[in-house]
Parts: structure tokens; C-alpha cells; sequence
């Protein structure tokens, strides 16, 4: 797999991701990681952080080999 390839791939999961934490908060649906709760807030942080990371994954892969 390529540079390019790899970054498509990865931008696109990342994406994915941070349009479902949105689902989570409209349907108010609970997440439970073990015996913790993890709190709805924690979802805007999934927003924001794969966001980015699939933003900058398209960002450089026009400059990868």
C-alpha cells in the first residue's frame, strides 16, 4: 500500500468516526467502557480530535510519495 493510499484509507476512518459521536449525542445513547460510564461530553472530543486527524490526512496526501 502507498503513501497516498494509506492516507486515504486512514482520512476516511477518521471521518467516519467523528460523524458518529454525533449519533451518540442526538440519540442520548450511553457508552460504558467496562464498569465506567463515559460521559456525553466525551463525544465532542470525538468530533474534534479524529476530525482533525482525518483533515490533516487529507491535507498531506498530496505531498506523499
Amino acid at each position: 500500500m502507498t503513501n497516498r493510499s494509506c492516507l486515504l484509507v486512514s482520512g476516511w476512518r477518521f471521518v467516519a468516526v467523528a460523524l458518529l459521536h454525533p449519533l451518540r449525542l442526538v440519540n442520548g445513547r450511553d457508552m460504558r467502557l467496562g464498569p465506567w460510564a463515559i460521559p456525553a461530553w466525551a463525544s465532542w472530543l470525538g468530533v474534534l480530535v479524529p476530525g482533525a486527524l482525518g483533515a490533516s490526512a487529507f491535507r498531506l496526501r498530496p505531498r506523499a510519495t
